[in-house]
C-alpha cells in the first residue's frame, strides 16, 4: 500500500502542508522514464490553495469592463475541512456592497445555499450561477480539487504567468466526478518545480471555454505560499475581468454550528 494511501485512509490526517511537502519530494525525485502522478499533483496543488486547518479569509472581488471599473464585493470566507474526505464547508458573510451586507452563503457537503437576512428565507442556489463578473458561486467557496476531479496529465508545456514570466508546467486535464460541481471540464497549469497552479481554463460539459484564471501574486500565508489573487477573463469578451484578491488570512476556529442551514438566521459575526 503506498504512502499516499496510508495518509488518505489515517484516522487523523496529517496538515495539508506537510501533505504537500511529501507529495512535491516524491513527484520531482528524479526516476528515469517516470511520469509524474496527475492526481498526486492535484493533491499537491490543492495543499498550496488551502490552509490545513479551520481558517478565515477576506475575499475582494472587482468587475473591470473595457478597462474600468463598475462593480465591487468584499466577502468574508469562514472554512474548514471535513477529516476524512479532505473536501470543505464553507460560509460566506457579504461585508460590502451595503446592499447586500449581511447576506450569506453556504456550502455544505454538495448543497449551496443562500441566506438572506432580510426575507429570513434560505434558498438552494447553484454553484455556476455569476456572483459577480466571471466569479461564479463556486469560486469563492474553498474547493478541494483532488476530491470532485479525476486528473490525467496532458504534457509539459512551457507556459506565460499572469505576469507574463515564462515557466515550465504540467498541463492536467480535470474531468468532474460528479455533476455537482461548478465546472464540468478544467485544464490547469502547475509549475514543474513547485506544482505552484498558474492557469486554469473553465468549460461547459461541451467543452466551450466560459472563462480562464490565472492565479498570482504568491505570499507566505498560513505556513505555506500561496496565490492571493486570482484574475479571471470572459472565454467571449476578452475584456470583461475580475480580479479576486485574498487577505486577511487567520486560524479561525469555525464552529460546528455556523456549517449549518438551520443556523444561518442566527449567525452574528464576531
Amino acid at each position: 500500500m503506498s504512502k499516499l494511501l496510508t495518509l488518505r485512509m489515517a484516522d487523523r490526517r496529517p496538515p495539508l502542508f506537510l501533505l504537500a511537502a511529501w507529495l512535491l519530494a516524491a513527484l520531482f525525485s528524479p526516476v528515469a522514464g517516470a511520469a509524474p502522478d496527475a492526481q498526486a499533483l492535484l493533491a499537491a496543488s490543492d495543499a498550496i490553495r488551502n490552509p490545513s486547518k479551520p481558517f478565515s479569509l477576506t475575499t475582494e472581488l472587482t468587475e473591470y469592463r473595457q478597462g474600468k471599473q463598475v462593480d465591487s464585493s468584499v466577502l468574508t470566507v469562514y472554512s474548514r475541512a471535513e477529516t476524512r474526505s479532505g473536501q470543505f464547508r464553507s460560509l460566506i458573510r457579504f461585508a460590502a456592497p451595503a446592499r447586500d451586507a449581511g447576506k450569506l452563503m453556504l456550502k455544505n457537503g454538495n448543497e449551496l445555499w443562500f441566506f438572506d437576512p432580510n426575507s429570513k428565507a434560505s434558498v438552494r442556489i447553484s454553484p455556476q450561477q455569476r456572483l459577480l463578473g466571471q466569479a461564479a458561486n463556486g469560486d469563492v467557496v474553498t474547493v478541494n480539487l483532488d476530491a470532485d476531479y479525476r486528473a490525467s496529465l496532458g504534457g509539459e508545456v512551457k507556459i506565460q504567468d499572469g505576469d507574463r514570466q515564462p515557466h515550465q508546467t504540467y498541463r492536467l486535464t480535470l474531468h468532474a466526478k460528479t455533476p455537482e460541481v461548478t465546472y464540468p471540464y478544467i485544464e490547469l497549469w502547475l509549475d514543474q518545480k513547485t506544482a505552484h497552479p498558474l492557469k486554469a481554463k473553465f468549460y461547459t460539459d461541451s467543452e466551450r471555454l466560459l472563462k480562464t484564471a490565472y492565479y498570482r501574486q504568491y505570499q507566505r500565508q498560513l505556513g505555506q505560499d500561496r496565490p492571493t489573487e486570482t484574475v479571471i477573463i470572459d472565454g467571449l469578451d476578452p475584456s470583461w475581468v475580475t480580479v479576486m484578491r485574498f487577505s486577511d488570512y487567520a486560524w479561525k476556529d469555525v464552529p460546528e454550528s455556523w456549517l449549518q442551514r438551520d443556523y444561518l438566521p442566527r449567525f452574528t459575526p464576531e
